[in-house]
């Protein structure tokens, strides 16, 4: 090759170079995280602890978007990290398609935080949240085996890397096409609940975790808590190292990094082998909804809709445009 033939290579490599796993010096690092889950659950709070950004969080309108820079060492270009917020709950979530596209499902990620303190909703709303997710995901990585069959390829593979195949679970799970960490937020007012219901839920969490091939953690105001929660994040945004601690302890805050756990350590759904025998279900995901529920039925998904209109609120007032609304709003309704 020629020395043009190397620059225009070169040129072209960085244009085109969206997998960061093997970022040289002086390139430059860029991730995407999407934060979604429980409405009030947390997720602003984890996110500005992440950034180091000493403001009081504000109720997140709709999808918003925020990003961090960081440098890995002295004179390097500056990492970025790019943070979508999801608010409403469940109410917004086919939102989830403007930062989750083509160009950049290679360097994805996804943060699902789930409000502890609230177990009726905590089903329901994980359950949605990562069905529209994951149906999204596939429809990009159908197109992607048409267009770039290489990419599609190796998004899928990089959803084993967690997990060997010599693994005992590796045919018993079914990984999350995009990286997903579950955080369990509100741990102060999960930790007062009744030892046996604390179990359950931890145990649950365990399993759905293990099964989509996600980490877990929990984490509350407390800073050493969210400290872990922001390694795990760090590690997703930044390529920070993984950390190689595990706590399983249900008296303690659960810290499980993918790959981590195992169905021998977690064990059976939380239920007598009687009721087990009861429950028809054609999955195991689908059986420990089933036991979950049975403790804590859940909340109607319309419950879980976002009904206020946040046009109304005050915060978001504009007089010319309120005025020319209401004269809309009244020619409409004649």
């Amino acid at each position: 090759d020629t020395l043009w033939d190397l620059a225009i290579a070169e040129v072209e490599k960085r244009e085109n170079h969206d997998d960061d796993d093997d970022v040289k010096p002086g390139e430059v690092w860029e991730k995407s995280i999407l934060f979604m889950g429980n409405k009030n659950g947390g997720k602003t709070t984890i996110i500005l602890r992440c950034l180091e950004r000493e403001e009081s969080p504000k109720p997140t309108l709709a999808l918003e978007y925020t990003f961090g820079r960081r440098a890995r060492r002295h004179n390097t270009p500056k990492d970025v990290a790019h943070f979508w917020e999801l608010g409403g709950g469940t109410s917004l979530v086919e939102l989830i398609r403007i930062p989750i596209t083509t160009h950049n499902i290679r360097s994805f990620a996804i943060a699902l935080v789930l409000d502890l303190s609230k177990p009726n909703e905590l089903w329901t709303t994980m359950e949605r949240l990562l069905q529209v997710t994951r149906s999204h995901v596939n429809k990009i990585l159908t197109k992607l085996e048409k267009t770039n069959p290489e990419v599609a390829a190796e998004i899928k593979q990089r959803m084993w890397n967690h997990l060997q195949q010599d693994h005992p679970d590796y045919a018993l799970v079914d990984p999350f096409p995009i990286p997903l960490v579950i955080i369990g937020s509100k741990y102060d007012i999960f930790h007062e609940f009744d030892s046996e219901m604390r179990k359950i839920i931890s145990k649950t969490l365990r399993f759905v975790s293990h099964y989509y091939g996600a980490s877990l953690v929990f984490t509350s105001k407390s800073e050493a808590l969210l400290l872990k929660a922001r390694a795990l994040i760090n590690h997703l945004a930044f390529g920070y190292d993984k950390s190689k601690s595990v706590s399983v302890d249900p008296s303690k805050p659960l810290f499980i990094p993918a790959g981590l756990d195992s169905m021998s350590q977690i064990g059976p759904p939380p239920a007598s082998d009687s009721d087990l025998g009861k429950m028809r279900a054609n999955t195991p995901l689908e059986l420990w909804r089933k036991v979950f529920e049975k403790t804590f039925p859940p909340k109607n998904f319309c419950d879980l809709q976002d009904t206020k209109d946040p046009a109304q609120e005050s915060q978001y007032a504009e007089y010319e445009i309120d005025v020319m609304r209401a004269q809309k709003n009244q020619v409409c309704s004649q």
